[in-house]
């Protein structure tokens, strides 16, 4: 079983930078595939990003070349890096992990455990 908690989010003016944190605890970590989803008001939660235990990666085409992810073994902890950001980046942001899959997971329904959400804001 996995526990995680999101974290890190906070106001920026467009072009800032943030890096969320997804710490987690568990005794799966090691095999599991970790995601960050969003949800901006008024909206559906979309994909932003995932990461399998192997580093492989994947990213939401809105985010590619401004967002990271990344993870580190020892830590049990997935990051995400977020530059050049622009208002509509705006949103709650949730980590997700499943120890289920050990490939790259774009499927909300897929993930067993979720972080509470982070808040970012962005202003123009």
């Amino acid at each position: 079983q996995l526990q995680v908690a999101d974290s890190g989010g906070g106001f920026v003016q467009s072009g800032g930078s943030l890096r969320l944190t997804c710490a987690t605890s568990g005794e799966t970590f090691h095999r599991s595939t970790v995601g960050w989803y969003r949800q901006a008001p008024g909206k559906e939660r979309e994909f932003v990003a995932t990461i399998t235990h192997a580093q492989m990666t994947e990213y939401a085409d809105a985010v590619k070349g401004r967002f990271t992810i990344s993870r580190d073994i020892g830590r049990k902890t997935v990051y995400l890096q977020m530059n050049d950001l622009k208002p509509e980046d705006t949103a709650l942001y949730y980590c997700a992990a499943t120890d289920k899959y050990t490939y790259t997971v774009k499927l909300a329904r897929l993930y067993d455990y979720w972080g509470q959400g982070t808040q970012v804001s962005v202003s123009s």
